[in-house]
């Protein structure tokens, strides 16, 4: 399984950005899903996630301003990024839970390659 993150990009503190991330692969299942941020200098920190059902949460610095969703029949999720801030600037990375039947199966974890979002004041 493969994950692929899109749609960062450079805007304007107030502005909003959604960011894309789709898996690949063959004959699996994606469990929850989760959007992390590093900011330069910064570790790594978990924005928000949603399970296969839909349950979200979020980061506290982001409550109110970003939603997550997901399209289970499309391998896709979202993060759509309203009201954007200076210290929203980060790579965002998506991440997954999954299992696979084919050919045994597996249950693993994998990381997307990140998407930056540049925030200007």
């Amino acid at each position: 399984v493969q994950l692929q993150a899109s749609g960062g990009g450079l805007v304007q503190a107030g502005r909003s950005l959604r960011l894309s991330c789709t898996a690949s692969g063959s004959d699996f299942r994606l469990n929850a899903m989760n959007w992390h941020r590093q900011a330069a200098g910064k570790q790594r920190e978990l924005v928000a996630g949603i399970t296969s059902s839909g349950i979200t949460n979020y980061a506290d610095s982001v409550k109110g301003r970003f939603t997550i969703s997901r399209d289970n029949a499309k391998n896709t999720m979202f993060l759509q990024m309203n009201s954007l801030k200076p210290e929203d600037t980060a790579v965002y990375y998506c991440e997954a839970d999954y299992i696979t039947h084919t050919p045994t199966i597996e249950v693993g974890r994998v990381w997307g390659q990140g998407t930056l979002v540049t925030v200007s004041s």
